[in-house]
């Protein structure tokens, strides 16, 4: 089912994983703006290394679905330069740890580019990026490099948990007129839920969503915990917990304010991320949760998150990665105050 049914008459909700909701979103995108085009390795004819383009270059030809070179610094080099002269370029990274050889040309060309012009131009490019581990993969291939980019002014970085949220926000993000870093929870893409095709869970994509609520401790996650996080609430419920779960969404800029009104019901809050716990986005949320409501903390704020190492191989991974057990005992010690 497609969205062109649904504007001709169609279903108005399909169901759909995460992956093809982002095809469909990419292709709304494109029908709707000739300006937007694709650009990344292997992303034409083979629809990219997990199929998110898959039939995109044979509906709108090779001049708007481009292969490139192997090369991530050339393919956002040229992504910023062609954004400054009015096209919406949505750049594909094959894989995470494949981000780096692009760095300098994302935080010193395009997230400056608009400061330096004084705002004179706009620069709206979209960098999407699959990310996280559990996948099985090998080096390279399993990061989880947020922090990394939003400590760069200049980016908006989101990274949608569903298919409802990925459907609307590569639309929203690639609609945007600044640069979007958009993460994609790579072992979610197989996650399958009802799209929305004409009404999305909201018209902000740059704020957090509350997806459960609660009364005794709030329960920050994004991107591949989310669902862990709601397994979390849902398992504390059980015990005669109350939790409310919020999927932060944007991790730059952050909905602080919907953070801090959950905090000030709940009184305890834990924040759960596959990066590391070490000046991850969780320790940013900790400090300015605790000046912010400082008086409504009836325990710190707690972090659970990756351990301060390399990536480690497939074979131990999911020591590595919050589960549900460790994002348990993380609501434990907020208890234990």
């Amino acid at each position: 089912m497609s969205e062109q049914q649904t504007r001709t008459g169609g279903p108005t909700t399909v169901r759909a994983t995460l992956a093809k909701a982002l095809t469909m979103g990419m292709r709304r995108a494109m029908g709707e703006d000739p300006r937007v085009l694709l650009m990344g390795e292997d992303i034409g004819s083979l629809g990219g290394v997990y199929r998110v383009t898959e039939g995109l270059k044979g509906e709108f030809g090779a001049h708007r679905v481009l292969d490139t070179p192997l090369g991530e610094a050339g393919i956002v080099g040229t992504a910023t330069g062609m954004a400054m002269r009015g096209y919406r370029p949505v750049c594909e990274i094959q894989f995470d740890g494949f981000t780096f050889p692009a760095y300098n040309q994302i935080t010193t060309q395009l997230a400056k580019m608009h400061a330096r012009t004084d705002g004179d131009v706009t620069v709206p490019v979209t960098i999407r990026i699959p990310y996280g581990g559990l996948v099985g993969s090998i080096e390279h291939h399993s990061e989880s490099p947020e922090a990394q980019f939003s400590h760069t002014a200049g980016l908006r970085i989101v990274s949608p948990s569903s298919p409802q949220d990925a459907y609307w926000m590569i639309q929203q993000s690639i609609a945007c007129p600044d640069p979007v870093i958009f993460f994609e929870p790579k072992r979610r893409y197989w996650l399958k839920g009802e799209v929305d095709l004409e009404n999305p869970s909201t018209a902000d994509p740059f704020s957090a969503q509350v997806l459960r609520e609660g009364s005794e401790l709030s329960l920050v996650a994004w991107g591949p915990l989310v669902p862990v996080a709601m397994a979390a609430a849902e398992a504390a419920a059980q015990e005669g917990r109350s939790v409310e779960v919020i999927d932060l969404r944007s991790l730059s800029p952050i909905d602080f304010a919907t953070l801090e009104a959950s905090v000030q019901r709940t009184g305890r809050m834990v924040v759960a991320h596959e990066a590391p716990v070490f000046s991850g986005l969780g320790a940013e949320i900790a400090a300015r949760i605790t000046e912010r409501s400082f008086y409504s903390l009836e325990a710190p704020v707690i972090r659970v998150g990756g351990y301060h190492m390399p990536y480690p191989p497939a074979g131990v991974e999911a020591d590595y990665v919050p589960d549900l057990d460790r994002v348990l005992d993380g609501m434990d010690r907020a208890f234990a105050y």
